[in-house]
């Protein structure tokens, strides 16, 4: 996220003056982390001190490390608006440990809630579900290490990191839509009851890329184009959304689900 360098014309002082967009993707953080608070809260955080949560214990340190995830990237974005580049700068490899953290804990703790499933019968649905969280987690992977690779170019940058962290989001979403079909009690989460039809999480994964739209729409408005970031960000989010339901019913997936449970031992 990229800043202007002015010079202080008495002072001789180098000072960062913050370009207006700068703050939009700043509101984009806090959109991202607007959904991950609020869909987690009901089904977890708020399950944590009556004890009443039902998981894998690998479950606690995936929730700790992607609400970290998300108030680094607030964190990031505000460091920006405040001109403060080089902060932001300095903290990068602190990023770049945290996302791979998310990342092998994300897919583990994908793993370990299949083999929970397995065990209280939901059976092959289990398996074909198995899809979404690996989905999201690959799409996280994807942008946020291209976001990386494009650390020199602030544009490309800054909007790549939108897209990785809008598909990371995408299950505190469903337990928005979850919270709101099944309601709110003690224990009470998705991975307990069966999964829902496939039907919900593509419904809610192209709602979220309404993320990524608004940032089309603001790059319009100001820069007279879309960057190419968005389009690709956006393409490729789609496809994945569309593609892994139908993926996921395929005896070459079910088999896949039930090998990565043996892997997890």
């Amino acid at each position: 996220m990229a800043t202007i360098l002015q010079t202080d014309r008495q002072s001789g002082v180098a000072r960062h003056r913050t370009r207006p967009h700068d703050r939009f993707y700043l509101w984009q953080t806090l959109v991202c982390a607007a959904i991950a608070i609020g869909g987690f809260l009901p089904t977890y955080w708020l399950q944590l001190a009556p004890r009443s949560f039902i998981g894998p214990p690998l479950l606690h340190i995936h929730g700790a490390l992607c609400t970290l995830w998300i108030f680094f990237l607030v964190s990031q974005a505000s460091l920006i608006v405040r001109g403060k580049r080089r902060n932001h700068r300095d903290w990068g490899l602190a990023g770049i440990a945290l996302a791979t953290a998310v990342i092998i804990v994300g897919i583990s703790a994908a793993i370990v809630s299949l083999k929970f499933e397995l065990g209280r019968g939901l059976g092959d649905a289990s398996r074909s579900f198995l899809v979404v969280p690996l989905a999201a987690m690959a799409r996280f992977a994807i942008f946020t290490g291209a976001a990386i690779g494009f650390t020199h170019q602030s544009d490309w940058h800054k909007r790549f990191m939108i897209v990785g962290t809008v598909g990371l989001i995408e299950a505190a979403a469903a337990r928005i839509a979850f919270t709101f079909a099944v309601g709110y009690g003690p224990g009470l989460r998705p991975g307990l009851l069966p999964p829902p039809p496939a039907t919900i999480p593509i419904a809610v994964g192209l709602l979220l890329q309404l993320i990524i739209i608004a940032g089309m729409v603001h790059d319009r408005r100001t820069r007279g184009s879309v960057h190419p970031a968005w389009t690709i960000g956006l393409i490729g989010s789609v496809a994945v959304i569309l593609l892994k339901v139908p993926l996921s019913t395929t005896a070459g997936w079910l088999a896949f689900a039930d090998w990565t449970t043996r892997i997890a031992g």
